[in-house]
């Protein structure tokens, strides 16, 4: 699968929607005061999604020149609506082939997207490879599916309606990259000397019926669920509602992986 083909499945509008504030708010903005620490000029995002990073960071930096990428046309042409800036430049490339000059930028964004990279290591080393000497490098990718309760509790709702065949996606996609010292090897074996790693938790709030659409309709889970059954996805949200009724009105945190790697 390509960086972000299973994204085809889910409209930016529905993914922006509802999976922007159930998974990726609070981290845009936890990325987006980590970068203005760092005082960059020149940014690149990879697998910028629908710009919720983008748009973060813009906020926090908004002297800094911005270079937002993303493999997928429609989720970079929806984010390219939402933050109109001389500052910032919306382009499709590959985060496993960066179109870009050595030592381009002196900070990299990737939020969620290196789980869908079919070559991590490739794409870790054209970070670097753009990155500028002393530039940093933003990573984050969640934590295992075991320790995301939400997601954790929405899979195991879906799993009985198809017994004979149950939905991997959330274990093949977004949670398939959970391990910390997986994360830090490959980032060594790309080429980088300082990586720091930490694990962070940050509550998201969740409205049960919001949350399952974001999970059934909202993700590539849906397409998961279609290709077992095309009139499946209202039993699934029946389903993923009730089984997210402890968390309804609560906060819930999503553990998350964040790699810091300077050049």
């Amino acid at each position: 699968m390509g960086e972000t083909d299973g994204f085809k499945f889910s409209t930016p509008a529905l993914y922006d929607r509802y999976m922007g504030p159930l998974l990726f708010t609070s981290y845009a903005n936890y990325v987006a005061s980590r970068a203005a620490l760092l005082q960059p000029t020149r940014i690149l995002e990879t697998a910028a999604g629908t710009g919720i990073v983008t748009e973060a960071i813009h906020g926090s930096v908004p002297e800094a020149d911005i270079v937002a990428t993303d493999i997928n046309p429609a989720m970079l042409e929806f984010a390219a609506h939402r933050l109109r800036s001389d500052r910032v430049d919306f382009q499709i490339a590959d985060a496993q082939n960066l179109p870009f000059a050595d030592e381009s930028f002196d900070l990299i964004v990737c939020q969620f997207g290196v789980m869908f990279f079919p070559d991590k290591i490739r794409a870790n080393r054209e970070a670097r490879r753009v990155l500028s000497s002393g530039g940093s490098y933003l990573l984050l990718s969640f934590d295992r599916l075991e320790r995301n309760v939400v997601l954790k509790a929405a899979g195991d709702a879906v799993a009985p309606l198809f017994p004979d065949d149950p939905p991997t996606y959330l274990e093949r996609g977004p949670y398939s990259y959970g391990d910390p010292d997986l994360i830090k090897r490959d980032l060594l074996a790309s080429g980088f000397t300082h990586v720091d790693l930490e694990t962070v938790a940050l509550p998201s709030h969740v409205t049960a019926p919001e949350a399952a659409r974001a999970i059934v309709l909202g993700s590539p889970f849906r397409a998961e669920i279609e290709r077992r059954d095309r009139s499946g996805l209202g039993r699934a949200l029946n389903a993923v509602t009730r089984a997210l009724a402890p968390w309804d009105g609560k906060d819930a945190r999503q553990s998350v992986h964040v790699a810091n790697v300077r050049k």
